[in-house]
């Protein structure tokens, strides 16, 4: 394996109804087709050797003998290939007849799934011809002169990668035999189906095979037959499609008259890591009774990695339509929580701190949509611009335009005096901008902030989100503390979206033109004075590195528990074109030192609501030792 990606293939040959040399001879040509392309495992789909639709000709002994024989056939002429493959053929086992998943490896056979499920309705027939599972006589079965293991719960094992199978209807039952696999270790999933087109079939199909991935934390490859076995009253439309742990990956056009592959890559590492997180996955493993599968070893060959699958340098912000929904569910939970607090604390206003910034403007935002919610008059809410040393005129009037079109009751408190005042105190040169100058101001912020809060009987709204939580880019006993922090699980990259959507969704021309420049303006906490010309001359990605980089490096790492040699590759996937490697490491660098060096800031966090699968409240999702080393970390980045 490589950084745990195994590639697989989903096959759709051309057959035809009963030719079984005929199929073979298509089934390698795609076996040699997907050995090319560095396929690891490949399953074709349903009793593929003779075609699914034979029909009462599984009764015949010419089918039956020839099937085993081309079977064998197809097994020799690929000994050379050490792609692990899985096809589909009736085999006789004693006085039974099996619809049977064979798994095969360089000329060796090394297994037999029998399908557990055989429908007997409307078009479907098994009964009349096949053995169910659960009603076979032998655990062992013959083909040509060698026995080989016979079990619905066989499992191919090769380190972490643990290959399970099941046959079409399987599927389709409330417990199917995936569920029981993945419960004995599978987590890889293999379905060789023969399911016809019917309207609106293949939309709940897509959505079983998903649904089923994400039940199984695993990865699902579904290879159905396709064009040349429709016969007489049945068509198929040939679906390949590869789904892991609830994600789609690939899917293969449908009704293709081509023979297709479809080829995508399984993350054995992502799979393993959820199921150690999620204890509740091996309890339906205690509570379910079930026989122990058999595990047969099998060989993963080694191939140079070519990754297929799409790796989203932006995994907290989907596109499209989707963006929409998840914009709109994101405010939905930050306002219920929100909302909740401030009846529980029975606050009578709400207290913000208005930089001109995303941040802030995203709680001022969810502050008014909770109080629009609750019925309580927008002026009860204190919108609190601070200026500062660093403040410029954009961001001041930003602030300002903000607070006034939103209907949200305007105080100005500049901060300058008070902390000229405290740096005399402490014998400070106020000429001397270091982190002393900065965190001063940081400070003052939040005393004013918290002191017109108890004048008012309020709450002080949070602004912080989560990638400057990782990142600690917040002064400890600042801005890093409210009263309900509602930013807390939203990463930067995602704020700017939200802010934008409001803009272009929620608001009237005066309030979408204020939210929209503010969206354009640099990151920056403006604890540093402006330039000569009056521009933000302290920007936050030129000093600890780009935010899209960092919630990329921090998704991977908490959502996946990724290594930082993963993290690394995957982002040369994702950025290759916008960051040179030397960049990559270097920011990589930078989030691994960071976040470790300040998790004591994250250990006394105020509430917040948890928003996505990502959040680093120290009462839920991260709990980590405020004094944990980072050595094995960076120096893995050293050795890149």
């Amino acid at each position: 394996m490589n950084y745990g990606f195994v590639k697989v293939a989903a096959a759709v040959p051309h057959v035809k109804v009963a030719d079984c040399f005929y199929n073979i001879q298509q089934i390698e040509g795609l076996m040699r087709q997907a050995s090319q392309k560095e396929v690891q495992i490949i399953a074709f789909p349903e009793l593929s050797v003779t075609s699914y639709t034979c029909m009462d000709l599984f009764s015949q002994e010419t089918l039956l003998r020839n099937a085993e024989k081309a079977l064998l056939d197809l097994v020799n002429n690929t000994a050379d290939l050490d792609l692990l493959t899985i096809v589909g053929c009736p085999l006789v086992s004693g006085s039974q007849l099996i619809n049977a998943a064979v798994a095969f490896q360089r000329g060796e056979i090394l297994g037999v799934v029998p399908k557990s499920y055989l429908p007997s309705y409307k078009e479907f027939q098994e009964e009349r011809w096949f053995t169910a599972s659960s009603h076979l006589q032998q655990s062992m079965i013959t083909i040509g002169n060698r026995e080989v293991p016979l079990d619905c719960y066989l499992i191919f094992e090769y380190d972490e990668v643990r290959v399970g199978i099941e046959i079409c209807e399987d599927l389709w039952v409330p417990i199917p035999p995936s569920s029981e696999l993945a419960m004995q270790g599978a987590n890889l999933i293999f379905n060789l189906s023969a399911s016809n087109e019917l309207i609106g079939k293949h939309a709940y199909l897509r959505s079983l095979i998903c649904q089923q991935s994400a039940r199984c934390i695993a990865g699902y490859v579904y290879a159905s037959a396709g064009f040349g076995e429709s016969s007489t009253d049945l068509v198929f439309a040939g679906n390949g499609i590869i789904a892991e742990n609830g994600t789609l990956l690939r899917e293969s056009e449908r009704f293709s008259m081509e023979e297709q592959l479809v080829i995508s890559e399984i993350d054995i590492q992502n799979l393993q890591n959820d199921r150690r997180i999620n204890t509740s996955f091996m309890q339906g493993y205690l509570n379910h009774n079930m026989d122990n599968g058999t595990v047969v070893s099998f060989s993963l060959p080694s191939r140079a990695l070519d990754l297929t699958r799409v790796i989203d340098p932006h995994p907290f912000t989907p596109s499209g339509d989707a963006l929409k929904e998840r914009c709109e569910e994101i405010f939905h939970i930050q306002v219920a929580g929100l909302a909740k607090r401030v009846l529980h604390a029975h606050a009578q206003t709400a207290v913000v701190g208005i930089s001109g910034g995303l941040d802030s403007t995203l709680a001022l935002l969810v502050t008014v949509m909770t109080f629009d919610a609750l019925k309580i008059p927008r002026d009860k809410i204190i919108g609190i611009t601070m200026p500062g040393f660093g403040t410029t005129d954009r961001t001041y009037t930003n602030a300002c335009d903000l607070i006034r079109s939103l209907g949200v009751t305007l105080r100005e408190i500049s901060i300058k005096e008070a902390c000229v005042q405290h740096f005399k105190d402490i014998d400070h040169d106020i000429h001397v901008h270091d982190v002393t100058y900065e965190n001063s101001q940081a400070r003052e912020r939040t005393q004013l902030l918290m002191d017109v809060a108890n004048q008012a009987n309020g709450l002080v709204i949070g602004t912080g989100d989560l990638s400057e939580l990782a990142l600690g880019w917040a002064t400890y006993n600042g801005d890093h503390m409210s009263m309900y922090g509602v930013n807390g699980s939203i990463p930067k990259t995602l704020v700017k979206y939200l802010v934008e959507w409001v803009a272009n969704n929620k608001v009237d021309e005066a309030s979408r033109t204020t939210l929209l420049d503010i969206v354009d303006t640099p990151i920056s906490p403006e604890l540093i004075p402006a330039d000569e010309h009056g521009n933000i001359k302290q920007k936050t990605e030129d000093l600890v590195g780009p935010y899209e980089l960092h919630d990329f490096f921090l998704y991977h790492f908490l959502r996946f528990g990724a290594s930082p040699a993963k993290i690394y590759f995957l982002a040369k996937r994702a950025f290759g074109e916008t960051y040179d490697d030397a960049t990559l490491k270097k920011w990589l660098h930078t989030f691994f030192r960071r976040f470790f060096q300040q998790q004591f800031k994250r250990s006394c966090l105020p509430d917040g609501p948890k928003v996505g699968s990502i959040s680093l409240s120290p009462r839920g999702d991260w709990r980590m030792p405020s004094d944990a080393m980072a050595t094995l970390w960076l120096d893995e980045i050293a050795g890149l």
